[in-house]
């Protein structure tokens, strides 16, 4: 039986460009900040739970949204590259204290692993408020 959402997750196209384009700043710009983010992003990729969620990036930071389309939600850990080639692991909002900093980007996509929130995934096709009515009607209007 084929995936519910066609013969690809909402997400693969996303993951696509992503990769893409994470591969083109690091060839371009010889640095380690693009270098290891884009080490973070080839990572992230072959980590299925993630690989079901839409990946967007901004300031160098690879965030999972549980839907595919503006505004995402904010209900999953990110990660975010330093130059020096570090992870932070923070969130699952920007208010939310850092869940670890680590050298290594496998370590840092098995900690956004740990702290998925239950039953994530795969990526809703629509915004964030979209999820929240299909997911109120979902439960019978008790979530919240």
């Amino acid at each position: 039986m084929g995936h519910p959402h066609g013969p690809h997750p909402p997400a693969t196209g996303a993951w696509r460009a992503l990769l893409a384009r994470a591969e083109e700043a690091a060839a371009r710009h010889a640095s380690p900040l693009p270098e290891a983010f884009a080490e973070l992003v080839r990572v992230a990729h072959t980590e299925p739970l993630l690989r079901r969620l839409h990946p967007w990036a901004g300031m160098w930071e690879l965030h999972f949204s549980r839907c595919t389309e503006h505004p995402f939600t904010w209900d999953v850990p990110y990660i975010g590259t330093s130059a020096d080639g570090r992870y932070r692991v923070e969130g699952p909002s920007r208010s939310s204290p850092r869940i670890t900093e680590t050298g290594c980007a496998r370590a840092a996509v098995a900690r956004v692993v740990e702290h998925l929130p239950p039953g994530c995934g795969p990526a809703f096709p629509g915004s964030a408020h979209e999820l929240a009515t299909h997911e109120r009607a979902r439960d019978g209007g008790k979530r919240a």
